[in-house]
């Protein structure tokens, strides 16, 4: 089995920043894809920033020039840096990882717990 812990996640004023850190473990072969997703009340779950393994980059218009994505492939951890915060950046944030694991030739996605960001003004 695989596990995301999620970490980092809180209660931040107007402009403030935020580190979030998603770790995973467990039975993993290689791990893929690594993503940040949103889900504010009442809306659906967006993408926020996504990291290939080869290290490219991919963020969400809204977040682009505030927010950064980075893994750490010895630790099994995506982060996502969050600066500039605004009262709309206000959501449950979600990792999201691809993994095959060891012993298997089948990838699949595994989603962390979720983390609460609030941003007051």
């Amino acid at each position: 089995q695989v596990q995301l812990v999620e970490s980092g996640g809180g209660l931040v004023q107007l402009g403030g920043s935020l580190r979030l850190s998603c770790a995973a473990s467990g039975s993993i072969g290689s791990i893929y894809d690594m993503a940040w997703l949103r889900q504010a009340p009442g809306k659906q779950r967006d993408l926020v920033a996504v990291i290939i393994s080869a290290g490219t980059t991919n963020y969400a218009d809204s977040v682009k020039g505030r927010f950064t994505i980075s893994r750490d492939n010895a630790k099994n951890t995506v982060y996502l840096q969050m600066n500039s915060l605004k009262p709309e950046d206000t959501a449950v944030y979600y990792c999201y990882v691809n993994v095959r694991r060891v012993h298997s030739d089948y990838v699949r996605g595994y989603w962390g717990q979720g983390t609460q960001v609030t941003v007051s003004s």
